[in-house]
């Protein structure tokens, strides 16, 4: 974080709550100008600190309001078994997340499905048929109480 100072912050939160913000708009809010905002983003977004921009969905709406956690266990620990798991999750729409965790655990998936019963032909028909699997918990979500996804900036 040498690069950037207090006014790069400021734009990297702004920009979380808000990436659709002109540059003008976005200046207005850094109390700076338009022109050094712009160059800003442009090195902010070079130098990897903005990944990418995208539009958040509203799972309800689009008929996926079951959301699951799902911790996974492999059978074996070994260089090949991690990656040909890793390799296949990434090609299941269901999964949104995943992450390598420490623990009684392998990794945590974060799935959403329209309700339990495609959550259980989830389990039997993708997840249940990866040999490197060898033990699931499923944690169900009953409310979201917070979900900014934003990373702490300051």
């Amino acid at each position: 974080m040498a690069n950037i100072d207090e006014t790069d912050l400021n734009i990297l939160s702004e920009l979380q709550k808000d990436c659709q913000l002109t540059t003008k708009e976005l200046a207005q809010r850094v109390n700076l100008s338009p022109t050094p905002v712009f160059e800003r983003v442009k090195r902010l977004e070079k130098e990897g600190y903005i990944k990418n921009y995208v539009a958040v969905l509203n799972p309800e709406l689009l008929d996926k309001e079951l959301v699951v956690f799902c911790n996974v266990r492999l059978k074996q620990h070994n260089a090949d078994i991690g990656h040909q798991f890793m390799d296949a999750i990434m090609k299941i729409e269901e999964i949104s997340e995943c992450y390598n965790i420490s623990g009684d655990f392998d990794f945590m998936l974060k799935i959403y499905v329209k309700d339990m019963k495609h959550y259980q032909n989830f389990v039997i028909n993708d997840l249940g048929q990866l040999d490197t699997v060898g033990n699931i918990q499923s944690l169900f979500v009953l409310g979201e109480i917070k979900n900014t996804h934003g990373i702490p900036v300051k």
